[in-house]
């Protein structure tokens, strides 16, 4: 409103009024309050695991947050391809970690036919050297000609590095004589546990004597006090001596070797109509082989049937024991290895 003055020059009034915010102020400081909890907590939890965790675990955490970077032999802060170099560090700003060096080498030789030739008679040598059980077969390179005729031959060092060096004869023989050696003694326990699990020869199993000698596997029933096998002067076998016999020859079937039979007596003389202890010892021999066949052994599996008599007693130091009347089944090697 204007009104005149003492002068009458008409006057202006200006009248500003305050604005005074009431009530309710906003939630701002509510935030704020809010993101400073957090950063409290997250403070004092950092805290606690640094004081709660090994030096290993701590080594291990810091690995989790710097992983070994691919490109680098070394370990990258950020798994960049660079190692963690950046424009501000010293030197040149390209990084020669985990290039590729290209470096020469020997020259290759070419594969010929004359090669591929010699390297498949050499594995069908060494396959055929191996014998029916194929003990070489496990042992012959695995780069063979075939998977080599489209690409190229090695040089020698690279070739000697990945192909095994052929086996020798002394190595295959080894071989041959230790899974013959395996098979013997298999076939020894299986005699043992049917013998051991016959109640009706429980009381045999000490006359039954069983080992692995340098001819083969032997197998030998021997005679005990008043526990013969044969009545005396007779090649008759008894029943027990039989049921033995029974339990011996399935697992000789499972062996492919041939197998000898000899029968042998104390130094008893013998007595009768001009027999003596080579003919009892003969008989008695092939009283055995009859019942082996009987049982289901071949015939052509036998190499020999024979009498000893008293000339190879089991104890030499009484030659009239009962344990020197016996019979001998030997399953024969394929070679006969030396006494050791």
């Amino acid at each position: 409103m204007a009104k005149g003055g003492k002068d009458g020059k008409a006057l202006i009034l200006i009248r500003k009024e305050e604005v005074v915010e009431g009530g309710h102020h906003g939630g701002a400081w509510k935030v704020a309050y809010a993101d400073f909890v957090t950063a409290m907590m997250a403070f004092f939890l950092l805290m606690w695991l640094l004081n709660a965790t090994t030096q290993e675990q701590k080594r291990g955490i810091a690995d989790y947050f710097s992983p070994q970077n691919d490109l680098a032999r070394s370990t990258s802060g950020y798994g960049g391809p660079f190692g963690g170099r950046t424009p501000n560090s010293d030197g040149a700003l390209a990084s020669d970690r985990g290039a590729v060096q290209v470096m020469e080498g020997p020259p290759i030789q070419a594969w010929t036919a004359e090669d591929e030739e010699s390297a498949d008679t050499t594995a069908a040598r060494l396959r055929a050297e191996g014998g029916p059980r194929g003990a070489v077969a496990d042992r012959v390179p695995a780069v063979s000609a075939a998977e080599l005729r489209g690409g190229a031959k090695p040089n020698a060092p690279t070739q000697a590095r990945l192909t095994p060096a052929a086996p020798t004869d002394l190595d295959i023989q080894a071989e041959l004589e230790k899974r013959e050696r395996a098979a013997f003694e298999r076939a020894a326990q299986q005699i043992r546990d049917e013998v051991a699990t016959d109640p009706s020869l429980a009381d045999l199993a000490r006359q039954l004597m069983i080992d692995v000698t340098p001819e083969g596997l032997r197998i030998q029933l021997v005679d005990a006090e008043k526990q013969p096998m044969f009545a005396t002067g007779s090649a008759v076998l008894n029943e027990r001596a039989r049921a033995v016999l029974a339990k011996v020859a399935p697992v000789l079937l499972r062996l492919p070797e041939q197998v000898s039979v000899s029968g042998h007596t104390d130094s008893t003389p013998f007595k009768g109509d001009g027999r003596t202890n080579w003919d009892l010892s003969a008989d008695r021999a092939n009283a055995t082989r009859r019942l082996l066949v009987e049982s289901g052994l071949p015939e052509g599996r036998l190499r020999s049937v024979s009498g000893m008599a008293d000339r190879d007693p089991l104890l030499v130091d009484d030659r009239f024991a009962a344990a020197n009347r016996r019979i001998a089944i030997v399953v024969l090697r394929d070679k006969p290895v030396s006494a050791k």
